[in-house]
């Protein structure tokens, strides 16, 4: 039986238990900017989640089976890499597990010495982890932590003399503007030791169709999925956004890079929020900014390796050159 290691860590206690007057402050500061925002991270309740992961497996949402065809094409390639030492498999934020497999089953089969550690804050989700591993992979050695990842790696840097492979797969990255993911890639590089790797996912620039349909797919759950952050709103600080009275917009900002997600109020409006105890007045067609998300060249990429401490190993792309899973090692 695998057991989480829980890393103890004052300022998460506290955020966990004033996650709501958190949540509640940020709707707050939010609303009365004088051009409205909320904060992404508030997109992952349970609904949210359960959404993000309908917009995976639509095609439209390209991403997903690029990462997953990049995976498949160079498994035995990161193999080789790992062929002649022990390691440590780490995988920050797991997701559904279908990515990290790929990697396992290769590891497995190649019959290297390495053990699986998903690290990720909620407890409860590496508990499902452990249950699927079991049912699933009983051979494959699990140590999974209970951190953020900052911590996560620390600890595993400073308790195991294993070289680590660290997976930040997906587009996560993409979420932070350039010196926020900067400052965010250095923290990685100093809680992992010299001569570890990370494989991280970018999603490249590309046809602007493309993106606009990945961020507005032809079903519609994209959009159900960014009005959930109002729904979400409404459930938990007794709101009363209409969500019919909203309208999912997303579009391409050619000078940053990026893809933007808006909420836009579609006529003149007073939205509550009980637990606030104040209303917030929206004009017809004024926007609340709830995301962005970052495309990368690889001249970018591969400069914010150099940036940040890393050797830049390799790029890995997908047949149709929309995505990079790049391969970095820590240079210290």
């Amino acid at each position: 039986m695998s057991t989480i290691i829980h890393i103890p860590n004052e300022k998460e206690t506290q955020t966990r238990h004033q996650s709501l007057f958190t949540f509640k402050n940020d709707v707050k500061d939010g609303l009365e900017a004088s051009s409205k925002y909320l904060h992404s991270r508030y997109f992952y309740d349970e609904s949210g989640s359960d959404l993000f992961t309908q917009i995976t497996k639509h095609p439209d949402y390209y991403l997903t089976n690029c990462e997953i065809e990049i995976l498949h094409l160079n498994k035995s390639k990161l193999s080789e890499l790992m062929h002649d030492t022990n390691f440590n498999l780490i995988e920050l934020g797991p997701g559904e597990g279908i990515k990290p497999k790929i990697l396992i089953e290769q590891f497995s089969h190649d019959s290297h010495d390495f053990r699986y550690t998903p690290i990720d804050i909620s407890a409860s989700f590496l508990q499902t982890i452990i249950k699927q591993f079991q049912r699933e992979k009983s051979s494959v050695k699990i140590n999974p932590i209970h951190a953020d990842y900052f911590d996560g790696l620390a600890w595993q840097s400073s308790h195991s003399e294993r070289k680590n492979l660290a997976l930040f797969l997906g587009s996560s990255i993409g979420n932070f503007d350039m010196t926020a993911a900067e400052k965010f890639l250095r923290h990685i590089w100093s809680t992992l030791n010299n001569g570890d790797y990370l494989l991280i996912g970018f999603d490249l620039r590309k046809d602007i169709d493309i993106l606009m349909k990945a961020y507005n797919d032809s079903k519609g759950i994209t959009r159900e999925f960014n009005l959930n952050l109002l729904a979400r709103i409404n459930r938990e600080l007794a709101a009363n956004f209409n969500l019919s009275r909203f309208q999912h917009y997303p579009t391409y900002n050619v000078q940053l890079g990026a893809m933007e997600s808006y909420l836009v109020s579609l006529k003149k409006q007073t939205v509550t929020i009980d637990t606030l105890g104040k209303s917030f007045e929206f004009d017809a067609i004024e926007p609340i900014h709830v995301e962005y998300s970052f495309k990368y060249s690889l001249t970018q990429i591969n400069s914010m390796a150099q940036q940040t401490g890393f050797r830049v190993i390799e790029n890995f792309s997908d047949s149709k050159r929309f995505f990079v899973d790049a391969l970095w090692q820590v240079n210290k």
